[in-house]
C-alpha cells in the first residue's frame, strides 16, 4: 500500500487486529477505511489468497487508495454491505472491522465543519454527495424536533432551551458557519463550553449522516455474511454508539424476546467475546489522546 496522503492514527490497532483472529486465506471487511491504518495491518497478515473489502463514503479517504490486488474498494457507506458483497460475488466473510470515529483528518479540515475549533461551513457530511448538512438540519427542523435531536443524540442537559434559542434566533440571524452557531447558542450554554459544544456538534453530525441507522444496518447484515467463527470488531467513541453495539452483541445478534405462541427463544447468531470493552493502554493514550474515549467490542459468529 502506498504511503497515505493524510494519516489518521488508527486507535486500538493491535487489539482490533487480534480481535479479528485473521486467517491468511480469509476474506475480511474494513467498513471504515479512513486513513487506511487498520487496512494496512490486516493486509500484513493476509496471504496471497486473502481478500480485503474496504468501505468508505468519504471521497477524501481515497487519496490513500491502496495499490494491492487483494483489495476491493467500495466508495459507499458501510450500511450497503449486503448490496456490494453480492455485487462482488462474495457470499461469506471471516471478519468485519468498523472504526466508528471521525478521522483526525476530518476533524482537522476546517471546511468539513466537524470541529468546534475552526471556522468553516456548517457541513458535517461524511459523504459530500448527500444534500443534508448541519446548516439545513438547524434551519429546517422544528423547535420540537431540535429539542429531541439534542436530547437524544447529544444528551445536552438543557436541550429544550437550546432548541428554543435556535428556533427564535434563526429568524433574524443567518446560520451557516461554525462561528455563527457558537455565537447564537452562547447565551444558553451550560457548564464547560468545550464539552457543551462537543455534545451539540455530535448530535448534528449523527443526524446529518444518519449514523445510528447506518450502524444498525451494518450490525444486522454482518451476521448474514460472517462464517462460523468469524469475528465482528467494532470501535465506538461515545456511549450512544457503544450502547447499540453492546445490546446487539449481548442479544446474540437477534431479538431474544420469547415468542408467546411457541414459547421458544430465537437461537443467538453471535456470542460476545468481550464482556467488558477493550480500551486504550496508557502508552496509546500518551501517543494518541484521541483514543481516550475509544471502546472496542468483539463478537464471534456461532
Amino acid at each position: 500500500m502506498a504511503n497515505p496522503v493524510f494519516y489518521h492514527e488508527p486507535v486500538l490497532l493491535h487489539e482490533a487486529i487480534d480481535g479479528l483472529c485473521i486467517r491468511e486465506s480469509g476474506t475480511y471487511v474494513d467498513a471504515t477505511f479512513g486513513g487506511g491504518g487498520h487496512s494496512r495491518a490486516i493486509l500484513n497478515q493476509l496471504g496471497k489468497q486473502g481478500r480485503l473489502v474496504v468501505f468508505d463514503q468519504d471521497e477524501d479517504a481515497w487519496k490513500n487508495k491502496p495499490d494491492d490486488a487483494r483489495v476491493t474498494l467500495v466508495k459507499e457507506n458501510f450500511r450497503y454491505l449486503n448490496r456490494f458483497l453480492r455485487l462482488h460475488s462474495i457470499t461469506a466473510i471471516d471478519g468485519i472491522l468498523a472504526d466508528l470515529g471521525v478521522s483526525s483528518y476530518q476533524f482537522d479540515t476546517a471546511e468539513r465543519g466537524f470541529s468546534t475549533r475552526f471556522e468553516g461551513p456548517l457541513d458535517m457530511r461524511m459523504d459530500k454527495r448527500n444534500e443534508k448538512t448541519a446548516a439545513s438540519v438547524l434551519t429546517e427542523l422544528t423547535e420540537a424536533q431540535l429539542h429531541l435531536l439534542f436530547e437524544k443524540y447529544g444528551e445536552v442537559r438543557n436541550s429544550k432551551q437550546l432548541a428554543k434559542q435556535i428556533a427564535t434566533q434563526r429568524k433574524s440571524v443567518k446560520l451557516n458557519t461554525v462561528e455563527s452557531l457558537k455565537a447564537m447558542i452562547e447565551p444558553v450554554m451550560k457548564g464547560p463550553a468545550n464539552r457543551y459544544l462537543a455534545q451539540v456538534f455530535q448530535a448534528l453530525r449523527i443526524a446529518v449522516n444518519d449514523e445510528f441507522g447506518a450502524l444498525n444496518d451494518l450490525l444486522e447484515q454482518s451476521v448474514k455474511y460472517l462464517n462460523p467463527g468469524g469475528r465482528l470488531c467494532v470501535i465506538s467513541f461515545h456511549s450512544l454508539e457503544d450502547r447499540i453495539v453492546k445490546q446487539f452483541m449481548k442479544s446474540g445478534g437477534v431479538s431474544t424476546e420469547t415468542n408467546p405462541l411457541t414459547a421458544q427463544r430465537v437461537t443467538p447468531l453471535v456470542k460476545m467475546i468481550t464482556p467488558k470493552p477493550i480500551e486504550a493502554t496508557e502508552e496509546e493514550l500518551r501517543r494518541n489522546p484521541r483514543s481516550r474515549s475509544a471502546k472496542l467490542r468483539v463478537a464471534e459468529k456461532i
